[in-house]
């Protein structure tokens, strides 16, 4: 048992597709990607650095697209909202009112286009999760497994990811691990993340899931994800953060961030 256990972010649903619904394939597909963007980070012989990615995308959709329309329009009106907070996090369309609908589509067209593709991924699927307890449950469930099968030493977890992982280790305190890396993390997101954590934060702060040794948070300071970046003015328990610049385009992606050098002192005791 050890090694490295990984917790995707969104926009994932595609490898499931690819490996024809199956989330065991659409896993190992994204396993042996992330073994490829770390070792750009770290060098050396190639070699296997994660023995499994905890894949929940699947969870966060449903495949037959048979929804009541009523729960649709409950959901529609929930990714609508955690889009307009999300925008108010980066200071775009504070002042505007008006009906949620008729603002949300004002808002995609204020937004520049990788802005407005991250949030047309962003908003439903942090939604979904948040919003709906049974997809929330199935994806704690399936990062949980994961965690349990493998009792890894490190678990990274990006995005959306590191929402799933932190809830996940709280959940389940038998989950024990050396070292939690998030990168580009949300967690922090007021109004759309922050307090509608499970647990709920406490005077308005969070903390370090007891069965986690050490919390190591990266952020590239353009991520839109990642705001606030520094995570510790809303967490207890957060060793080291480490601000980077990763690229001024490529600003949230898991290939960027497991390539940064930043990683790699943090890894190098759990590789040897």
């Amino acid at each position: 048992m050890g090694g490295i256990v990984g917790v995707h972010g969104i926009g994932k649903y595609k490898y499931y597709l690819q490996a024809n619904r199956s989330a065991a394939g659409a896993a190992e597909a994204m396993r042996l990607k992330w073994d490829r963007y770390l070792h750009a980070a770290l060098g050396g012989d190639t070699g296997t650095y994660f023995t499994e990615i905890a894949y929940f995308s699947h969870h966060l959709r449903d495949d037959d697209g048979a929804v009541p329309k009523r729960a649709q329009a409950a959901m529609e009106a929930q990714t609508q909202r955690v889009l307009v907070d999300w925008a108010r996090n980066l200071g775009v369309g504070e002042h505007v009112t008006g009906a949620l609908k008729s603002f949300t589509g004002w808002l995609l067209t204020r937004l520049d286009d990788r802005s407005a593709t991250f949030a047309k991924l962003f908003a439903p699927e942090v939604a979904a999760y948040l919003t709906d307890q049974a997809r929330r449950e199935r994806c704690r469930g399936a990062v949980a497994a994961v965690i349990r099968r493998h009792r890894p030493k490190v678990v990274i977890a990006h995005s959306l990811g590191s929402v799933v992982a932190y809830e996940t280790l709280w959940a389940n305190p038998d989950l024990e691990i050396d070292l939690l890396i998030t990168l580009g993390s949300p967690l922090g997101m007021r109004n759309v993340v922050f307090e509608r954590l499970l647990p709920a934060p406490i005077n308005g702060r969070g903390e370090r899931p007891r069965g986690v040794g050490r919390w190591v948070n990266i952020a590239d300071k353009d991520d839109i994800a990642a705001i606030p970046p520094d995570l510790a003015r809303s967490f207890t328990g957060i060793d080291v953060e480490e601000l980077v610049n990763l690229d001024w385009i490529d600003f949230h992606t898991v290939e960027k961030y497991l390539g940064c050098p930043a990683l790699d002192p943090h890894l190098r005791p759990f590789l040897a």
